[in-house]
């Protein structure tokens, strides 16, 4: 199995997760619990997860200490910025992005807990990243 594979079957887990979730507990809950569940959901599977990561940003020799804070950093590999709102703001795409250049990764999922549907609320954003052809 190819690394891309790898990520993507990764992905499939977290929408997965995400989507039991909502359907589980609705939309209305604050950001936290449902990142606090799909923490502890995704550790209790065995996959490496790291909530609420501080990152620096170093830009022309400063460096801005704890700059930024990603949601769920899933295997060293997926950035996941979790919401819970009515309607997403496209500069909830464009924060996933930065997070993406900053540490030089290819993927987000940006979840947004607030809306009737998991699917309206789920976004795949990337960072020059292309899976290939799916079989």
């Amino acid at each position: 199995m190819s690394r891309d594979d790898d990520l993507e079957a990764l992905v499939t887990v977290v929408i997965d997760m995400g989507f039991r979730l909502h359907q589980d507990l609705g939309p209305g809950l604050l950001e936290s619990a449902y990142e606090m569940i799909l923490f502890e959901k995704l550790r209790q599977r065995g996959i490496e997860v790291a909530r609420q990561l501080p990152i620096n940003i170093d830009y022309d020799s400063i460096l801005i200490e704890n700059a930024f804070k990603i949601d769920l950093l899933i295997a060293n590999r997926l950035v996941v910025e979790l919401k819970s709102v009515e309607r997403l703001h496209p500069a909830y795409s464009k924060q996933v992005l930065t997070y993406l250049r900053l540490t030089k990764l290819p993927l987000g999922l940006l979840m947004n807990f607030g809306q009737p549907l998991f699917k309206d609320g789920l976004k795949r954003i990337t960072n020059g990243y292309d899976a290939g052809p799916r079989p």
